[in-house]
């Protein structure tokens, strides 16, 4: 088990209900439902309606996972899930349904840091992350530099968005583009046949007493916005190819410069590029070019390991179990705000005895069980 636990992770800080099911660094099973379409017509993520998609979508989408990877919920040895940062309501969910099955079947419960599981799912495609691992972690919600000596308890913010976050800024243009939610797939798409050189937007935070590892895309979005503003009012056609790439490249240069420039500074001679936004063709390819021109190896997992699933989350799962950290107790809850320096959530000793001796002093209650016999066979 120490050395290859097998691992259920719950995802559900936003919009994706994922499960995954990780055997030590190998991926089992990576189950997501998503509500997204319900938010279209809204032009981004409702927290009630996600919350409400997770309590409909949970139990189908772990029994799916649990098929998929061949084995039945007894078998496991823990059950991870996210508990923070995201939306406190969809959050809850996550956090209620993995105690519940946590507690029915006697197991260990891991609530973990979704940031954190963004750079640990990296483990799954190319093996155990370097220590330490610099990590661009770029989404609707986050643009994050961080370096992590240890993935299970020591991550340190480099820098961060001080407003808009990358993904969030692509949906707002979007939006201004009349494209649809979300909007980053079909700027990336659009983009392709664009040219990034067409129109010289900026790039912020990028002076010379400038934080160097923080990022600013409220400035790019209003003078994008401004632009295209201009354009209509001047009765001429917007050229939607060429605006989504030149935005798209003034998002991407600043990323990937400073993204670079923090391994440099801190000598490590690998990144890795993480959350939905790496799923970005033109991210991936110019943090290639950029990482081979300075030696810096760049990882970045496939597009669906990027984007918001259950199988990153029981990637840090499994290695908390593999290292030995302490488990969470039966108090933990969801904190929308929970910060990347807590990787993970463990409980005090004291506590863990008691919810440890708790559970196994239910092992022989009839109602117990009950419900495990009928729920979790």
């Amino acid at each position: 088990m120490a050395d290859e636990p097998l691992v259920l992770g719950i995802e559900t800080s936003c919009d994706e209900t994922g499960v995954g099911i990780v055997r030590g660094t190998t991926l089992l099973a990576d189950a997501v439902a998503s509500s997204v379409d319900e938010h279209a017509r809204f032009g981004g993520v409702v927290p009630e309606v996600a919350s409400r998609a997770h309590l409909e979508a949970m139990v189908p989408t772990i029994e799916r996972a649990l098929k998929e990877a061949g084995i039945t919920a007894r078998d496991l040895d823990g059950i991870s899930v996210t508990a923070g940062p995201g939306l406190a309501g969809a959050l809850l969910v996550g956090v209620s349904a993995a105690k519940a099955y946590a507690y029915a079947l006697g197991k260990p419960l891991y609530g973990v840091n979704h940031l954190a599981s963004h750079i640990c799912v990296d483990q799954l495609e190319h093996g155990p992350l370097p220590e330490p691992t610099m990590a661009l972690l770029v989404s609707g919600g986050h643009s994050s530099l961080l370096l992590a000596p240890d993935i299970t308890s020591d991550v340190r913010p480099m820098g961060a968005t001080i407003d808009d976050a990358a993904g969030e800024a692509f949906d707002k243009i979007a939006r201004v583009l009349h494209l649809g939610f979300p909007g980053g797939p079909v700027i990336d798409r659009l983009a392709r046949e664009g040219d990034p050189a067409a129109i010289a937007f900026p790039r912020g935070l990028t002076g010379p007493r400038d934080a160097p590892y923080d990022f600013s895309f409220s400035g790019l979005k209003t003078s994008v916005a401004r632009w295209i503003e201009a354009k209509r009012a001047a009765g001429e056609e917007v050229p939607v190819r060429d605006v989504a790439a030149s935005f798209q490249e003034a998002v991407v240069d600043v990323l990937t410069r400073k993204a670079v420039r923090a391994c440099k500074d801190e000598g490590v001679d690998h990144l890795m590029v993480g959350g939905g936004v790496a799923a970005n063709s033109r991210l991936r390819a110019l943090a290639q070019e950029r990482c081979e021109r300075a030696g810096i190896r760049l990882r970045v997992p496939r597009p669906g390991l990027c984007t918001d699933n259950g199988a990153m989350v029981a990637a840090l799962g499994a290695e908390m179990v593999a290292r030995g950290r302490p488990a969470s107790d039966w108090a933990l809850s969801a904190d929308s705000s929970l910060p990347v320096t807590e990787p993970h959530v463990p409980s005090t000793a004291h506590d863990h005895d008691h919810a440890q001796s708790h559970a196994q002093g239910h092992d022989h209650d009839h109602l117990h069980e009950l419900a495990k016999d009928n729920l979790y066979s």
